[in-house]
C-alpha cells in the first residue's frame, strides 16, 4: 500500500476505535478502514465523471440545438432559456441565478453531500456553456426539438446518477409536494404549463409546441437515464403452496426469492395459521412467464405487484439453468 495512503487508512481506523478503549487500531480494523476508503474512493470517482458526462452532455444539447432556434425546456432550464430568449442576457448568468435558490433548498431538505455536488456541478455547466465551442448541428425544428431534448434530458440524468441536479426543479417539486397536498409529478406539470404558457406569449404558439416536444424527449430520456433500461417488478406472493412457487422461481424463472413468516388476517376474529409468504424481483419482460407459472400452481394466489426503482445484489440478472 502507498504510505500516504496507508497512514490515510491508519487515521481512519483510529477514528473508528474512538472511545471503544483501544490505543491502536487492529489489522481487521485497518482492514475495513481500507475496504470502506476504496468504497467511498470509487463512488466519488464514479460520481465525478458521471456528473462530468452529464454536464458536457446538456451542454452540447443547449449550445448544439435549443439557443440557436430559441428553443426552451421545461424547469429551471426552460426558465433560464426563456429569459435569455426575451432578453439577451447570455444563459450562464441565468442558469447560475436560478438554480441558486434550488441549491439552498437542497442543503436543507436533502443534505449537505448533495448540494455541494450541485453548486460546482451548475457553475461547469454554465461555464462550459459559455467557453465551450459546440457545431450548431441542424436547423430543422424538429430534429432540434427531438435532439435538443434527447441530450439534454441525457445530461441531467447521468448528473442524478452522480447524485446532484443541473435543474432545480426537482428540488422544488420535492419541498413543495410536502408541504400541500400534491404529488412531485403534478407540481411538475404545473410549473410546465406556466412556462410553455409564458413562452406561448413571448416567443410563439409555434415555438412554445417545439419545446413541449423538447420537453417531452428530455423527461422521457432522463427517466431512460435514472430507472435504466430494465424495470424492475417486486412481487409479493401469499399462498398455502408457497413452497412449489419458491421452487418454480428459483428453478424456471432463474430468479432468488425471499421468504416471509406471516399469517393469515381475514374473516371477523381473523384466521391464524402461519403461511410463507415468497418475494422476489423480475423484469417487467417476465412478469407475463411468472403470472402463467403462477396459475399452474395456485390459481387463487394473493399477488401484490410493484415497481422498483433500483437493485443490488441477489439474483437479479438472468442466470443460466441448469439442465
Amino acid at each position: 500500500m502507498n504510505p500516504f495512503l496507508a497512514q490515510i487508512v491508519i487515521q481512519a481506523a483510529r477514528k473508528a476505535r474512538r472511545g471503544k478503549g483501544a490505543e491502536s487500531p487492529t489489522r481487521y480494523a485497518i482492514a475495513r478502514a481500507y475496504r470502506e476508503l476504496k468504497i467511498t474512493s470509487w463512488r466519488y470517482a464514479k460520481d465525478f465523471v458521471l456528473i462530468t458526462a452529464g454536464i458536457f452532455s446538456a451542454a452540447f444539447g443547449l449550445k448544439g440545438f435549443l439557443l440557436t432556434n430559441h428553443f426552451i425546456d421545461g424547469g429551471a432550464t426552460g426558465i433560464s432559456l426563456l429569459t435569455t430568449a426575451v432578453t439577451g442576457i447570455p444563459l450562464p448568468w441565468f442558469l447560475i441565478g436560478i438554480n441558486i435558490p434550488f441549491i439552498i433548498l437542497g442543503y436543507k431538505i436533502i443534505g449537505k453531500e448533495f448540494a455541494i455536488k450541485t453548486a460546482i456541478a451548475i457553475p461547469v455547466l454554465a461555464a462550459v456553456v459559455g467557453f465551450v465551442d459546440f457545431p450548431n448541428v441542424t436547423d430543422d425544428n424538429l430534429l432540434v426539438a427531438v435532439f435538443g431534448g434527447f441530450f439534454l434530458g441525457a445530461g441531467i440524468g447521468l448528473s442524478v446518477r452522480g447524485g446532484a441536479v443541473i435543474d432545480g426543479t426537482e428540488v422544488l417539486a420535492i419541498f413543495l409536494s410536502r408541504k400541500l397536498s400534491a404529488t412531485m409529478g403534478d407540481i411538475i406539470i404545473i410549473i410546465n404549463v406556466v412556462i410553455f404558457t409564458t413562452a406561448a406569449y413571448f416567443l410563439s404558439i409555434e415555438i412554445a409546441l417545439y419545446s413541449m416536444i423538447t420537453y417531452l424527449a428530455a423527461s422521457k430520456t432522463l427517466d431512460f437515464i435514472v430507472e435504466g433500461i430494465e424495470e424492475y417488478i417486486g412481487v409479493t406472493i401469499v399462498s398455502s403452496h408457497s413452497e412449489e412457487i419458491r421452487e418454480m422461481i428459483i428453478h424456471n424463472m432463474g430468479r432468488g426469492v425471499t421468504i416471509y413468516s406471516g399469517k393469515r388476517g381475514y374473516g371477523k376474529r381473523g384466521e391464524n395459521p402461519e403461511i410463507d409468504v415468497v418475494y422476489t424481483v423480475v423484469t417487467r419482460l417476465e412478469l407475463n412467464k411468472l403470472k402463467t407459472e403462477l396459475e399452474k400452481i395456485d390459481p387463487n394466489a394473493f399477488v401484490v405487484m410493484s415497481g422498483v426503482k433500483e437493485t443490488r445484489g441477489g439474483i437479479i440478472k438472468k442466470r443460466p439453468l441448469n439442465h
